[in-house]
């Protein structure tokens, strides 16, 4: 009787250990990935890959994008502020 529980145990366990393992396959590759990601965009931008930075970034994109967004719908005095805005948030980052 103790052998079947034996071996119960361990399919149960092989199991388990097989879906820990495909799960971290799959999520160690996406996680490589993001961080090659960012590893490039801070590279080429020439900012560090801190949280604070990669904030700063997606804030000044923003303003550039509501800035040329404004700009479409007509908005010339916003979509300048807006890009005005933008770029000084970029440029201060990218520096």
């Amino acid at each position: 009787m103790t052998d079947f529980f034996n071996w119960l145990g361990e399919a149960i366990g092989n199991v388990i250990r097989t879906i820990v393992e495909a799960l971290n396959g799959l999520f160690g590759g996406l996680w490589e990935s993001m961080d090659g990601f960012v590893d490039g965009l801070t590279g080429a931008l020439g900012i560090s890959d801190s949280l604070f930075s990669i904030a700063v970034l997606v804030i000044g994109v923003l303003l550039l994008i509501n800035g040329i967004r404004s700009l479409f719908r007509g908005g010339i005095i916003g979509g300048v502020i807006g890009l005005l805005l933008g770029l000084l948030v970029l440029s201060w980052l990218i520096r």
